[in-house]
C-alpha cells in the first residue's frame, strides 16, 4: 500500500459523501414533486407523456396494485430486447453484419439486463449489432434503475406515511426518475467521456495491420499466422454513462471497463466509480428528508460507508501484499514495477484504482469491472464476493441498495427491542410480526436461491463443472460467484467460467429473475403494511435511530446475517471439483 494510492481512495469517498446531500436534497424535491431548476423542461415533456398514454398522475396505488404493474412493465420490456437480439440481423444498424442472437443466450441477456444485473455470458463486439446495443441494453439501463428507484420511493413512502393505504403512482415515479434523474446526468457524463477520449460513433470495425505477425492456433487444431486486428468500436459513451450511473454494469466490450474505449484515462475511471455510488449515497440522504429525520439518512449512509472502508481496506491490502506462490519473482515496489500482485490489472489504473474498483462495483449492483476478479488473491477475491453475499446494500444498486438496506434496518430494529423486551418501534411506528415474517422471507430468499443453484451446479458434473477453467476450492468460488452474482443483481464474473452453455443460461436466468422480483414483493408488502401504521410518540425506552450506536447495530446485523449463512460455503477451502 502507498500514500498515492490511500490519497486516491481518500478523495473518492469525500467527493461522495461531499456530493451526498446536494443530490439527496434534489432527489427529495423531484419525488415529493417540489419545485427544481430542470422544471421549464422536464414538466411539459412530462405531461405530454402522461397524456399520450392515459396515465393519471393524480391517482395513487396500494402496494399491491404497485407490484403488479411494475411486473407488467418489466415483462414488456423484457419481451422487447428478447425480440430485438433474435430479429437483429433483419434490422438496420448492424455494419458488421452480425446474425440473430441464439434463444437461451438472448433470454438470458433479456432477464439479466431487465433485472438490472446485465450479466453477459458473450462477447459484446461480436454478438451485439449497434441497435441491439441502444435500442434493447442500453434503454434497458434507463428502464431498469428507474424502476429500482421508483420502489426505493414507495418504501420511504411507506415509512414516512401514516395511516395511508397506498405508496404512490408506479408510471409518475419512473418517468420522473427518467426524465429529472438519469437522463440529465447521463448526457452530461457522456459528454465528458467523450471528451476523455471514450468511442461515440457508428462506423463499421476497422481493420489494422499488426507490426509483428502472431502465431496461434486455430479451432482445428492447426497453426494459423494473424497478420491483421479488427478494431471494434461504436456508440460506446452514452451506453457507458448510464451504465454506471445506472449502477447497470454491462460493458460494450467483453473487457468492459478495463478496455481503453470503455475507460481511457484515470479521470474517466474516477468518474465511474463515482457515478456508481452518487445516486445510492443520495437516495440515504433523500431517506432522511422524506420521513422527517436527516440524522437517521446520514446514519444508513454511515453504517454503508463503514462497510465499504471495510472491504477496500482488506481488499488493498491484500492485492497490495506480493502473492507467495510466485517463486523466485521481483514483486516490491521499484522503479520499474508497482510491487504487489498486478494480474489482471490495468498497469494506467495499478493496485489501489483496481482494489477500490473491484470494491465499489460489487458494494454496488453495478458489475462493471476494470481489473480481473479471478486473478485477485484468495482475501482481495474473497471482498466482491462477499460485498455481493451481503445482499448488495453497501450503498448497492439504484434504489435497490436502499430498500435492501431498509429491510436490514427493520431487523436491527427488532433485535433492539427484543434485548430491551420492549415492542420495536421504526421513526414511531410499531414493528409487529407481519413486518418481520415479510423481511425474513426477503432475507431468506437471497441465500435459497445462491446455495440451491450452486449445490446442484458441484453436483451434476455435465451440468456446472464441465466449464470450470479452475478445479478445487477456486472452482467452488467461480460457481458460487456466479450465482451470487446473478442472484444479487451485480452481473460482474468471477471469470474462469464458461456461461455460454444451455444449464448456465437457463439457471443464471432464473436466478436473476427470482433474485430481483420475488424479493421486490415482501419488500413491498412491509412498505404497505408500514403506511397504515399509526405513529406512535416517542417516550424514554424507544431505540433512537440516529445514533452511531444505531449505525453499529446496523452493521452488526448486516455481516451476522451474512456471516452465518454464507460461512459454511466458504469454509470448503478443501473440497475438490472434478469435472
Amino acid at each position: 500500500m502507498s500514500l498515492n494510492g490511500w490519497l486516491q481512495i481518500v478523495l473518492f469517498i469525500a467527493a461522495v459523501l461531499l456530493l451526498a446531500k446536494p443530490v439527496g436534497v434534489y432527489l427529495t424535491n423531484v419525488f415529493e414533486r417540489r419545485k427544481t431548476f430542470l422544471d421549464p423542461i422536464c414538466a411539459p415533456c412530462e405531461k405530454l407523456l402522461y397524456r399520450l398514454t392515459g396515465v393519471d398522475a393524480q391517482r395513487e396505488m396500494r402496494w399491491t396494485e404497485y407490484a403488479i404493474v411494475m411486473l407488467i412493465f418489466s415483462a414488456a420490456t423484457l419481451v422487447l430486447t428478447f425480440l430485438v437480439e433474435r430479429l437483429q440481423h433483419l434490422l438496420p444498424l448492424n455494419p458488421q453484419h452480425l446474425p440473430g442472437v441464439e434463444s437461451a443466450l438472448a433470454l438470458n441477456t433479456a432477464i439479466s439486463f431487465t433485472t438490472n444485473t446485465n450479466w453477459q455470458s458473450y462477447t459484446p463486439e461480436t454478438t451485439m449489432s449497434y441497435l441491439t446495443q441502444m435500442l434493447a441494453l442500453a434503454t434497458h439501463n434507463f428502464w431498469s434503475a428507474a424502476v429500482g428507484m421508483a420502489l426505493a420511493v414507495a418504501f420511504v413512502r411507506g415509512i414516512a406515511r401514516r395511516e395511508s393505504k397506498t405508496l404512490g403512482n408506479f408510471w409518475v415515479d419512473i418517468t420522473r426518475s427518467i426524465l429529472w434523474v438519469l437522463l440529465p446526468i447521463s448526457i452530461i457524463f457522456s459528454i465528458a467521456l467523450v471528451s476523455q477520449g471514450v468511442v461515440q460513433n457508428f462506423r463499421p470495425y476497422d481493420t489494422a495491420k499488426l507490426v509483428e505477425t502472431q502465431k496461434i492456433t486455430g479451432t482445428d487444431g492447426k497453426p494459423t499466422t494473424v497478420t491483421t486486428q479488427t478494431i471494434a468500436q461504436g456508440p460506446v459513451a452514452s451506453q457507458e454513462a448510464i451504465k454506471m450511473l445506472g449502477t447497470n454494469g454491462g460493458g460494450f466490450f467483453n473487457a468492459n471497463s478495463a478496455h481503453p474505449f470503455e475507460n481511457p484515462t484515470p479521470l474517466t475511471n474516477f468518474l465511474q466509480m463515482l457515478s456508481i455510488f452518487l445516486l445510492p449515497a443520495g437516495l440515504a440522504i433523500m431517506l432522511g428528508r422524506m420521513v422527517g429525520s436527516p440524522k437517521h439518512g446520514w446514519a444508513v449512509l454511515a453504517a454503508m460507508v463503514v462497510l465499504w472502508f471495510a472491504g477496500t481496506f482488506t481488499c488493498y491490502w491484500a492485492e497490495a501484499h506480493t502473492n507467495p506462490l510466485l517463486h523466485h519473482v521481483d514483486q516490491h515496489i521499484s522503479a520499474l514495477q508497482s510491487g504487489g500482485n498486478m494480474e489482471g490489472k490495468e498497469v494506467r489504473f495499478g493496485i489501489a484504482n483496481s482494489a477500490l474498483f473491484a470494491t465499489v462495483t460489487t458494494d454496488a449492483s453495478c458489475g462493471a469491472v476494470n481489473s480481473m476478479h479471478d486473478s485477485f488473491t484468495p482475501l482481495g477475491g474473497m471482498v466482491p464476493m462477499a460485498n455481493i453475499l451481503l445482499g448488495e446494500i453497501v450503498f448497492g444498486g439504484v434504489g435497490a441498495g436502499l430498500y435492501g438496506m431498509l429491510v436490514f434496518v427493520v431487523m436491527a430494529v427488532f433485535i433492539a427491542g427484543l434485548m430491551v423486551g420492549r415492542t420495536p418501534e421504526y421513526l414511531g411506528k410499531k414493528i409487529e410480526s407481519y413486518d418481520v415474517q415479510m423481511a425474513m422471507l426477503y432475507l431468506l430468499i437471497f441465500p435459497l436461491l445462491i446455495l440451491g443453484f450452486a449445490s446442484i451446479a458441484v453436483l451434476m458434473p455435465n451440468l456446472g463443472l464441465g466449464s470450470l477453467a479452475n478445479h478445487g476450492p477456486h472452482g467452488l468460488s467461480e460457481i458460487l460467484y456466479a450465482y451470487s452474482s446473478a442472484t444479487g443483481n451485480n452481473g460482474s464474473a468471477f471469470a474462469g467460467l464458461n456461461a455460454n452453455t444451455h444449464w448456465w443460461n437457463y439457471s443464471l436466468a432464473v436466478a436473476m429473475f427470482f433474485g430481483r422480483f420475488m424479493m421486490i414483493v415482501p419488500m413491498l408488502a412491509i412498505a404497505g403494511n408500514l403506511a397504515g401504521k399509526k405513529i406512535v410518540p416517542a417516550s424514554a425506552g424507544t431505540f433512537p435511530v440516529t445514533t452511531p450506536l444505531f449505525t453499529t447495530l446496523l452493521v452488526g446485523v448486516i455481516v451476522i446475517v451474512g456471516a452465518l449463512t454464507f460461512f459454511p460455503v466458504l469454509s470448503l477451502r478443501g473440497m475438490r471439483l472434478r469435472s
